[in-house]
């Protein structure tokens, strides 16, 4: 396979991984605090001898997360909770603190705010957080201190990593991260919300036109180069 196919091959893989990352999106329209993500295409150009003097191959390994705030549907639970502006709930899970902006949570068999998975949400100070089991009223103020028949019992933790490239998707709705995490304290936290998944559903679709006719594009020139050699192959094996 020369240049041409090769670089071809480079940028279809690329495209092939862009629409995966379409299709869970796609598929995550509905998931409380899903965050979309796209992937980011780079170029790599090479100095080569013969007439073209250089090469070009495209890749995309990078996965981009969209930050947007998503849109707020009012609950009224107690324990719902939504980010709104910049930032993450921490929680504790078996493989590490995760950030989430998946807001759901619900006192466990310990009376600790945690997630639908189990996992603990953590405050300020990185610890659990304890609901006092004969709490008659739990209110919770923007910036994130909660209390129980109107006694501070801990503050909601808000955090954000140093930069978006920190963050690696863990599943659906929460992120590993590296380096240290800021707190921050010009956001909101609203009692009785839950943020909404902050993909557009047709901005999706339009991306996945796209990049079904490229790759599409992409595949009808491979097969007429593949041709284009097997004729040659043909023509000099006479």
């Amino acid at each position: 396979m020369d240049n041409a196919g090769y670089t071809t091959l480079t940028r279809q893989a690329g495209l092939l991984r862009e629409m995966q990352s379409v299709a869970n999106n796609i598929a995550n329209l509905s998931t409380t605090g899903y965050r979309g993500e796209g992937m980011i295409f780079a170029e790599h150009v090479r100095a080569v001898e013969g007439p073209s003097g250089s090469l070009s191959m495209a890749s995309a390994n990078v996965r981009n997360v969209d930050l947007q705030q998503g849109p707020l549907t009012e609950t009224g639970g107690t324990f719902d909770f939504a980010i709104e502006g910049p930032g993450f709930f921490l929680i504790e899970t078996p493989n590490g603190e995760r950030l989430t902006r998946a807001g759901a949570f619900t006192p466990n068999e310990a009376g600790e705010l945690a997630t639908p998975d189990g996992y603990r949400l953590l405050d300020l100070g990185g610890a659990p957080i304890f609901i006092p089991p004969d709490a008659a009223s739990v209110q919770v103020s923007p910036d994130g201190t909660l209390s129980a028949d109107g006694r501070a019992l801990s503050q909601v933790g808000v955090y954000s990593p140093a930069s978006a490239a920190d963050l690696s998707r863990d599943n659906n709705t929460s992120f590993a991260f590296q380096g240290e995490l800021e707190p921050i304290s010009d956001s909101s936290v609203l009692q009785g919300f839950v943020e909404n998944s902050n993909v557009d559903p047709i901005t999706e679709v339009a991306r996945m036109i796209e990049v079904q006719h490229a790759y599409q594009l992409g595949q009808s020139f491979l097969e007429r180069e593949d041709e284009r050699i097997r004729g040659v192959l043909r023509t000099l094996g006479q």
